[in-house]
C-alpha cells in the first residue's frame, strides 16, 4: 500500500455543478484534487505502471485531476477525492510471475483415455467393409 503524504495534495474548493437549490450557487462545497505523480515522493515502478495504466487521466504537467462533488460538504467531498486517489493507486495490477508446473499423473490419464474414447467413436463411423 502506498502512503500518499498530505502535503503533495493541492486542494481547491469549487462551487458545485448541477442541479440543488440555492445552496449550489452560494456555498464551495465541490473539491478538486490535484496530485502531481512526477514530483511524488513514491518508488518509480509504481509511477511508471500508474503512468501506463491511466495515461488518459494524466495532465502534460504531470498532475492528476479529480473532482468530487458528490455530497454536500467540503469535508466529506475532500475524503471522498482522497479515497478515490488512493483506490486509483489500488488499482494498479502488478505482473505475478507464473511457476510453470506440469499436470498431474491422473489428468494426463484421464486425457489420453478421453482421447482414446474419441477415436473409437471416430472409428465406429467409418463404411464398413464386408471382406474385412
Amino acid at each position: 500500500m502506498i502512503k500518499i503524504k498530505e502535503s503533495e495534495l493541492r486542494l481547491s474548493f469549487i462551487r458545485s455543478r448541477g442541479p440543488g437549490g440555492q445552496n449550489v450557487n452560494k456555498v464551495s462545497t465541490a473539491v478538486q484534487l490535484k496530485y502531481n505523480i512526477v514530483n511524488a515522493e513514491i518508488p518509480d515502478k509504481i509511477k511508471k505502471r500508474f503512468f501506463e495504466q491511466y495515461k488518459n487521466k494524466i495532465s502534460k504537467n504531470g498532475d492528476i485531476i479529480i473532482v468530487a462533488q458528490s455530497y454536500r460538504t467540503q469535508n466529506k467531498n475532500k475524503i471522498d477525492a482522497i479515497n478515490r486517489l488512493e483506490s486509483l493507486f489500488s488499482d494498479i495490477k502488478i505482473p505475478i510471475k507464473r511457476i510453470p508446473t506440469k499436470p498431474s499423473w491422473s489428468s494426463q490419464v484421464k486425457r489420453v483415455e478421453s482421447k482414446k474414447k474419441r477415436s473409437v467413436l471416430k472409428k465406429n463411423r467409418k463404411k464398413v467393409m464386408l471382406n474385412e
